[in-house]
């Protein structure tokens, strides 16, 4: 198979005007961002507000291999079977992080013929959402830093910052640094971090708000810092909620684009999954469904992460409900869940794959829970085997799961039909869409429901640091009990521990550190020894990339 950058650069794109146009938006609605790029602006959003939703369909994964499993291409090339099988379908996905793109993983447009394009510039700088992100963040940083330097009329605490600055690239080396040395001019010393840009809590709240009113609102209300007297410090104390909403005018407007074979793709916003809510945009989401009978939309890595964060944080926060959801399942990682290592998966082996087999179980009945429709998504890989995928297809009906073989990495939307079929059934059985919990549940109960009914867990402890934190939050304002929980661990196990792959029973899931974003409007819970700031592997995907003098790209995938 060639790599994905050369079928993309094959494809046939339309211009994005006759992709808006097919969808109703007028040149007038649409912002152009090139010739096959564009964002829609708030008129569009405002004239499609009464029109009814179509169906809601959320594509998530089993635990993956650290390659990942093909969840977008899955989404992708649903969204292309649909129009192949005579329905009108839309696809709503998130922004790739550089840090993956430049790091292990890849970019996230999908892959083979399933594909969302022009890729290379998805995959990059696309419109520039992130690069506004990271710009009001640092600026909120850049703004507290320079008050307490300016005689410090807040009597911030600097040992209590809470609010770090952020880049958008795995940087193992900025986790922990050291600012304001030099002298008295240049600032006060004290230690700060960084994070990668999609774990900010300004990404989660351009992708949690519904317009520019609600996103001064949301920044505003951001925890920043506690005064030396323990009195909580907000981003409205330091007066520069509007300058960050001016960065994010036009971050705030979903971008369009297309696949492969011209269905059109709403992509906007991206938190990672394991250490922020893995959800595109409220706005994005809306928009599609009102353009389409079905909008097919995805969240980040396994079930146990962004599924749960997707039905409990967004479609809590939004008032959505799916009317089915796709869970994708391969053959290499259930062979990865049982015990076969990364370097091996490409040799058939049914009794790996039965032993890993398990997590998909688990991911089963974890879904089942939200009272929605479940359909596998077989996604096939060059080297699956016959007799391992009639195993795969057995455990499925073994557990009463409507499954489909998917072929559109190699085939496009004519490889996604079966799949197609059952989702659009799937769609029309009936539903009683259930949170795993209420609002008014306390903040513990929350963590112990999500670690004991999704991630297997047997209880719950939390290191002293912990303990502290939500004792400080609930001491601002009781309100913030009422909360959803966000919850930050590793992807590759159901556990805190990466290592513990397949099923892990009888264990403690560990609450290392929780924090609030009132803006955002959920706790964060990091278990384990999650990073909020990835680093690069020994060969990175970077060593790989290049341009020549004709300004084509290589290596991307």
């Amino acid at each position: 198979m060639r790599p994905d950058i050369e079928i993309a650069k094959e494809a046939k794109l339309a211009p994005i005007q006759e992709v808006a146009h097919a969808l109703g938006v007028t040149d007038d609605e649409l912002e152009l961002y090139g010739k096959y790029k564009a964002k829609i602006n708030d008129a569009f959003l405002t004239r499609m507000a009464g029109k009814k939703n179509g169906k809601l369909i959320l594509v998530t994964a089993i635990n993956p291999t650290p390659a990942g499993e093909g969840k977008t291409t899955t989404t992708v090339g649903l969204g292309m079977a649909m129009k192949k099988i005579g329905k009108k379908a839309i696809i709503a996905l998130r922004e790739p992080s550089l840090g993956p793109v430049f790091g292990i993983k890849g970019g996230a447009a999908g892959g083979g013929y399933a594909q969302v394009v022009p890729m290379e510039d998805i995959n990059l700088h696309f419109t520039g959402d992130f690069h506004a992100i990271t710009a009001a963040n640092n600026l909120l940083c850049a703004v507290l830093d320079n008050s307490v330097q300016q005689g410090n009329p807040l009597g911030i605490d600097p040992r209590r910052v809470l609010i770090t600055r952020v880049e958008d690239m795995n940087d193992r080396a900025l986790r922990n640094v050291l600012i304001g040395l030099g002298g008295k001019a240049n600032g006060v010393p004290r230690e700060d971090h960084f994070m990668i840009t999609v774990a900010s809590e300004v990404m989660a709240i351009l992708c949690l708000a519904e317009d520019i009113s609600d996103l001064k609102k949301r920044l505003g209300d951001m925890l920043v810092a506690y005064t030396y007297d323990n009195k909580p410090v907000f981003c409205r104390d330091l007066q520069v909620a509007g300058a960050m909403a001016v960065l994010l005018k036009d971050a705030i407007k979903p971008n369009l684009v297309q696949t492969l074979e011209n269905t059109p793709a709403l992509i906007h916003g991206g938190p990672f999954a394991n250490i922020a809510h893995g959800c595109n945009s409220i706005r994005a989401t809306k928009l599609a469904l009102k353009l389409a009978d079905y909008t097919i939309t995805e969240a980040g890595f396994g079930a146990d992460l962004g599924a749960e964060k997707f039905l409990d944080i967004k479609c809590r926060k939004a008032g959505l409900s799916p009317d089915a959801i796709v869970l994708v399942a391969t053959v290499r990682a259930l062979k990865y869940n049982g015990g076969v290592p990364k370097a091996e998966l490409k040799a058939e082996n049914v009794e790996a794959l039965k032993k890993g087999a398990v997590n998909l179980e688990a991911h089963i009945e974890n879904l089942k829970q939200y009272g929605v429709p479940v359909v596998v998504a077989i996604n096939r890989f060059e080297s699956d085997t016959d007799a391992e995928l009639d195993a795969l297809r057995a455990i499925c009906e073994q557990k009463g799961a409507d499954f489909a073989l998917s072929e559109v990495f190699a085939k496009g939307g004519e490889g996604g039909r079966a799949l197609a079929e059952k989702v659009v059934a799937a769609c029309e059985k009936p539903k009683n869409f259930t949170l795993l919990y209420p609002d008014d549940m306390p903040v513990k109960e929350k963590i112990k429901t999500v670690a004991t009914r999704i991630y297997g867990a047997a209880g719950v402890t939390y290191e002293a640091a912990a303990e502290k934190a939500l004792a400080d939050i609930l001491a601002i304002d009781p309100a913030y009990a009422k909360l959803p929980v966000c919850m930050a661990k590793t992807q590759y196990s159901l556990s805190d521990d990466p290592a513990k792959l397949g099923r892990p029973r009888d264990y403690d899931l560990t609450v290392r550190e929780i924090k609030l974003s009132a803006g955002a409007g959920f706790i964060v819970v990091l278990t384990g020894t999650i990073m909020t700031m990835p680093g690069l592997s020994k060969q990175p995907a970077a060593y790989s990339i290049d341009i020549d003098n004709d300004g084509n790209i290589t290596g991307l995938f």
